[in-house]
């Protein structure tokens, strides 16, 4: 009770985060002491391994009733690779999403991974290769199957050692709409909910916001991480009116050219 009211407390308070962070791992250093005891005891009969003081690596952070996890960066990657074996193309470019989602996906899917920033990783079925968002060397209407998420609100902020420029992601959307070949899938992944920049982090749109830029494609499917996922998890063909109550949803955008 007492640890429950502290943390309400706590994250009242400037820099909140970072006390709380470090109030939860005094409270879970007493667990990590307690198990050090247990553990060294245990191995009295079995003579593997040795416990010493010297090799303690603690993590105090992860003794907890479920398996907790980022909710935009779990359920999004889901969503897009069940598209991708469902379209099941020929080959998938990906444009500075999450590595682990092309990786995988190039399991079953060739892929083409590009980033602005590109990536030291020799993958069979997986290239990686740079390109600037903003102005890609691609072809118009060339790409047949193509996905960029949780990267667009980035774009122009100086974050990733881009250029400063207030339009940066509507120069980025009109790039991914023009290379789109017609007929072809776009997976598109961005912060929805209340519009707003916060610095130097990334942008969160409104829906209207998402479709005014991409005004030549078509959604085939709008779904949603709500702020409230641990009620109601992952929401498949959300209601396009619940976003205006969100702080930092995460919108999934499926369109077509």
């Amino acid at each position: 009770m007492i640890y429950e009211s502290t943390k309400k407390i706590i994250r009242r308070i400037p820099g909140s985060v970072f006390v709380y962070m470090n109030l939860r791992r005094l409270f879970a250093l007493s667990w990590f002491i307690s198990d050090y005891f247990k553990l060294k005891k245990a191995l009295q009969s079995d003579h593997r391994f040795s416990l010493s003081l010297n090799n303690l690596k603690p993590v105090l952070i992860d003794k907890t009733n479920t398996t907790q996890f980022e909710p935009h960066y779990v359920y999004h990657p889901a969503w897009a690779a069940r598209i991708v074996a469902k379209t099941n193309p020929e080959k998938h470019v990906d444009i500075s999403s999450m590595l682990q989602f092309s990786t995988i996906v190039s399991a079953f899917v060739p892929v083409d991974f590009y980033d602005y920033r590109p990536a030291n990783l020799k993958l069979s079925g997986h290239i990686s290769q740079q390109a600037d968002l903003t102005d890609m060397h691609f072809p118009s209407n060339t790409i047949k199957s193509l996905s960029c998420m949780h990267t667009l609100e980035h774009i122009g902020l100086g974050r990733y050692g881009d250029p400063i420029d207030p339009q940066g992601d509507v120069k980025s959307a009109s790039e991914l709409a023009r290379v789109l070949a017609p007929g072809g899938s776009f997976i598109f992944v961005t912060p929805v909910g209340k519009s707003k920049l916060e610095f130097n982090a990334h942008r969160i749109y409104s829906y209207e916001q998402v479709l005014a830029m991409f005004p030549t494609l078509k959604l085939v499917e709008f779904s949603l991480v709500p702020d409230n996922f641990r009620e109601v998890g992952f929401i498949e063909n959300a209601n396009p009116a619940i976003v205006k109550d969100q702080d930092w949803g995460c919108g999934c955008f499926h369109f077509t050219k």
